[in-house]
């Protein structure tokens, strides 16, 4: 995918998520929105910062440098969010364009599906937008649902307790 499209998905992104969070409509969903929005753009911009030094689409497009990510937030309480951004950015360059990236870097495989287009293709923000939907469904999804579901689930294991 190209910057365009990961502006597009990070921002689109991050105002859904903040919406999902928080969906009052009020100060607090403003404030939601740009807590979320904010972090998750600059994340969804980060991989390609690859193109300055080492190979693309592999030096930081990979599971090791997503796991930094996601473990950053947990180890110094900070940067929140911005492991959605990074993440996102790695489904697009997945799913909607027709080259992959190296997941498992050094070794040098690149994993895509065959479903993109190229990076200038007219049709890659229409492609951006699809694949925005569907992560903002899968967010909300795992925000409004999942939860019940694991509540419900643990309250059916400690009635079957004993």
């Amino acid at each position: 995918m190209n910057k365009q499209g990961h502006v597009i998905n990070g921002l689109l992104l991050g105002i859904g998520v903040g919406f999902l969070l928080e969906p009052a409509g009020d100060i607090g969903t403003l404030r939601s929105v740009a807590a979320v929005t904010v972090p998750v753009s600059l994340g969804a911009l980060f991989p390609d910062v690859d193109t300055a030094f080492g190979t693309h689409r592999k030096t930081l497009h990979n599971l090791a440098t997503l796991a930094v990510f996601v473990a950053f937030p947990l180890v110094f309480d900070n940067l929140h969010w911005v492991w959605l951004g990074v993440l996102t950015h790695y489904v697009l360059d997945v799913v909607g364009s027709t080259r992959g990236i190296a997941l498992f870097y050094p070794i040098p495989s690149e994993y895509g599906f065959p479903t993109g287009v190229t990076t200038d293709s007219r049709y890659a923000n229409a492609v951006t937008l699809v694949i925005t939907a569907l992560e903002l469904a899968a967010a909300a999804v795992l925000i409004h649902v999942a939860p019940g579901l694991v509540t419900d689930a643990l309250g059916a294991v400690e009635a079957a307790l004993p």
